[in-house]
């Protein structure tokens, strides 16, 4: 098992109990956003390191939102 990227783990690509293909492209998607975030260089900058992690939060958080949406009734 190969290990998992900030993304991964952040969004728990893995944990679908309704196993919708929805959710997991989803999670795959916003994995992508937050890794792609986070390769953006931030030495010596403590300001863009702030608001990079304000992008992958803001991210989490969308993705939240999304799963739930798409998992709605279910």
């Amino acid at each position: 098992m190969s290990e998992k990227t900030l993304g991964e783990s952040r969004v728990r690509t893995s944990f679908n109990p309704a196993n919708a293909g929805l959710v997991d492209q989803i999670k795959q998607k916003t994995a992508e956003l937050i890794d792609l975030v986070s390769s953006i260089d931030n030495t010596s900058n403590g300001e863009l390191a702030r608001v990079k992690l304000l992008a992958m939060t803001e991210y989490e958080s969308a993705a939240h939102w999304a799963v739930k949406a798409a998992t709605f009734g279910l």
